[in-house]
């Protein structure tokens, strides 16, 4: 069984930088397309950043810009590099899988792996 932990989360400041790690365990992940969502306090889960096996990539509006997507298959391991952060990006983070499709998945349905989360708190 494939088990996602993110990592990386912490308090900052408003303009910094934070590099949130998924990393996998179980089986390799090089098929998966994976993906980034967030969910702010009271608000529903909305999705950030995915990446597909073959690196393509998709971004929410709201990061696109600030925020990279990215994968090493040999560490099986997903990066959501976070920079120019702000308040409105405080939210806990969450890393999903899509175990069968190549999609570049946007919704939550998409996935059918998460991972625990991480805080990501950003002071203005």
């Amino acid at each position: 069984q494939v088990q996602l932990v993110e990592s990386g989360g912490g308090l900052v400041q408003a303009g910094d930088s934070l590099r949130l790690s998924c990393a996998a365990s179980g089986r390799t992940i090089s098929t998966y397309s994976m993906g980034w969502f967030r969910q702010a306090p009271g608000k529903e889960r909305e999705f950030v950043a995915a990446i597909n096996w073959g690196s393509g990539t998709g971004y929410a509006e709201s990061v696109k810009g600030r925020f990279t997507i990215s994968r090493d298959n040999a560490k099986n391991t997903v990066w959501l590099q976070m920079n120019s952060l702000k308040p409105e990006d405080t939210a806990v983070y969450y890393c999903a899988a899509d175990r069968f499709t190549s999609r570049v998945g946007i919704r939550e349905k998409d996935y059918d792996l998460w991972g625990q989360g991480t805080q990501v708190t950003v002071s203005s």
